[in-house]
């Protein structure tokens, strides 16, 4: 298969600017703005370095897949095409390009070529348009196309024309915007800075701007690798994977060799085959997950109301009763862990996690760091769930603790206007806070899946409001559906992936409250109308309600199915509370805290027992 590459050879220079030199000012809108003064001033770097870039990148990725490809340009023409200088200072990167670029060479090769590929890097005219469509009459080579559609506008008029006419005629374009003209032939890619979508498929990925990767190398290396590795007889699932390994794992001076690509795909459909598994164990059928994951403000006040010194050892204590009550691991699944119980002890000196392993149990972490106001002025009201910013390392580490599946709640308040009215309108949860809150849970989600670790996402309803159970029910189908739309659009396995939601059910405020056979009925309905029936699991969060009232909907819930699902709880509240009161603080009380835990713990358990006759 050979290839003939099409485009300039860039010579990228590299600068790494100290940006606490007085270099720099911030205008009103946080942008930072460089003083490059012609007076005799100098401007301080940290490092400088040098690399071939444009189509060279697509030649190195070609080359590295064992493809046979050359760039078309004279024999004796080894020099770069023009420089562009880019600027590096705490990760924010710009450049200076040639203010006229250079023409791009078509040079017929001796030896017929199967592909013509018009790298990114290409200054398009009607000659070059030309040149690549007579070549193709004459050898019926095959072409494929990197619309850079953001120089369009550049561009004069005929030029334009000439670049959608390459479109037209290509088997396979890739493009950096929406194309606004048709390509109905083959294969269609868009890559923008964190996603690609090629049909049906979108695959989302991160690059990180220390290695000094720019948005253009990254478009470079992922239109290259998806091309090669078709060509190649790749799926294009399997090519989009590919690509958002080699495009992670590059640095500027080099990519991925076939032999690395294909070991990293095998090991990450090795994940995906352990991801499955621990998902399917986490609601294997008759136990539930217990949620020991109360954050310091949580565990604050609970132990506050009981009289209880909260305190690092008593913390230890709480906790060190449930993950010891005799036979746990004959009604749960998992335990959801809170950083500080991950790194404390058991009684016999094992870590929790440890000691959770050794019993059967699955340990899992709550990695969300609570929530925060939106700054966005008309949204002020309400919420999102922070915590993004470092969990790839924080996932890292916990999977190297032994934790294997993990937990993000976001959490909606409900208001209304017109309460009392015929008419009720929804003021919050808003599309805005839903939508956010949802990319943030697939981004989360993602994260967790690329650490080996399975996700749990917990969009919850607060039951504390006034509402019906039909808002509730209306509110909680578009969270559901929104949220899938965005699991799907960051790739998230949703077969290797638990949903814990709220049961649909009145708020505890309003007036009519829902009876378990409202719930039971209401909860399915909605969970059938909006979950996939690919989705791993569902499990179910108590949310504020009592003791009884959570195991009785949970009968009622299970009375209604069977479902495309299995189906269970992950309680905190509703499993710890009445140990919480036995215990009082005082380890004297530990046994009978446990009796009143394992009482809550087969209660539930039963409840996952359909039962026709309640």
């Amino acid at each position: 298969m050979r290839i003939l590459i099409v485009g300039n050879i860039i010579k990228d220079v590299y600068l790494n600017l100290d940006s606490k030199q007085n270099n720099f000012e911030t205008d009103e809108n946080g942008i930072p703005w460089m003083d490059v003064a012609f007076n005799g001033e100098h401007h301080s770097y940290f490092s400088r370095t040098s690399v071939f870039g444009g189509a060279n990148v697509t030649l190195e990725v070609f080359k590295n897949l064992g493809l046979e490809a050359v760039i078309s340009r004279p024999e004796e023409d080894h020099i770069a095409d023009s420089y562009r200088y880019i600027l590096n200072a705490d990760d924010k990167i710009s450049y200076f390009v040639p203010s006229e670029r250079k023409v791009t060479k078509f040079i017929a090769p001796n030896n017929p070529v199967d592909w013509i590929f018009v790298d990114r890097s290409a200054e398009i005219d009607e000659e070059l348009v030309s040149k690549i469509k007579n070549y193709i009459g004459l050898t019926h080579a095959k072409l494929a196309f990197f619309a850079a559609t953001k120089k369009y506008d550049e561009m004069p008029a005929e030029t334009r024309s000439s670049a959608r006419e390459l479109v037209r005629i290509s088997n396979v374009v890739f493009s950096d915007d929406v194309l606004k003209e048709a390509h109905t032939g083959g294969v269609n890619c868009l890559i923008l800075d964190n996603e690609i979508r090629c049909g049906e498929y979108v695959r989302r990925y991160r690059v990180s701007k220390n290695d000094l990767m720019t948005h253009l190398t990254s478009y470079s290396i992922i239109a290259a690798t998806i091309f090669g590795t078709m060509i190649a007889g790749a799926s294009t699932k399997d090519a989009l994977e590919l690509a958002s390994i080699n495009v992670e794992n590059s640095k500027i001076t080099g990519s991925l060799s076939k032999e690395v690509l294909r070991k990293k795909l095998s090991d990450h459909k090795e994940r995906d085959g352990n991801l499955r598994l621990i998902a399917r164990s986490l609601v294997s059928p008759g136990k539930g997950i217990l949620a020991a994951d109360e954050s310091g403000g949580s565990i604050h006040k609970k132990f506050e109301e009981a009289g209880i010194p909260d305190d690092e050892q008593h913390r230890r204590d709480y906790r060190n009763i449930f993950f010891t009550t005799h036979h746990l691991s004959d009604y749960v699944n998992g335990v959801i862990l809170f950083d500080e119980t991950a790194r404390q002890h058991a009684d016999n000196g094992q870590d929790f996690i440890s000691f959770l392993t050794s019993l059967g149990i699955i340990p899992g972490i709550k990695v969300d760091q609570g929530l925060e106001p939106f700054t966005e002025p008309e949204y002020v009201s309400e919420k999102y769930t922070k915590g993004l910013d470092d969990l790839p390392e924080r996932l890292a580490e916990y999977y190297e603790m032994g934790a294997r599946f993990a937990k993000w709640r976001t959490a909606f308040e409900v208001s209304l206007d017109g309460v009392g009215g015929n008419e009720v309108t929804v003021k919050t949860p808003s599309t805005f806070a839903i939508t956010r809150n949802c990319e943030i849970l697939a981004e989360y989600a993602r994260d967790c899946q690329n650490a080996g670790i399975v996700p749990i996402v917990e969009p919850e309803l607060v039951h504390d409001g006034y509402y019906s159970v039909e808002t509730c029910a209306k509110i909680t189908g578009q969270i559901l559906d929104t949220l899938f739309e965005q699991l799907k659009r960051f790739n998230v396995n949703i077969e290797c992936c638990l949903l814990k939601v709220n049961m649909v059910l009145a708020g505890k405020k309003f007036e009519n409250q829902s009876s378990p056979e409202e719930v039971g009925e209401w909860t399915a309905r909605v969970l059938r109308e909006h979950c996939p029936k690919e989705l791993a699991g569902i499990v179910f969060l108590s949310g504020g309600q009592s003791v009884e009232q959570a195991t009785n909907n949970l009968q009622a819930i299970t009375n209604n199915g069977p479902f495309p699902w299995p189906v269970t709880f992950s309680f905190a509240r509703a499993l710890q509370s009445p140990a919480l009161d036995v215990w009082k603080g005082d380890n004297n009380n530990a046994n009978d805290a446990r009796e009143a835990f394992s009482r809550r713990l087969i209660a539930n358990c039963q409840a996952l027992r359909k039962n026709n006759l309640s």
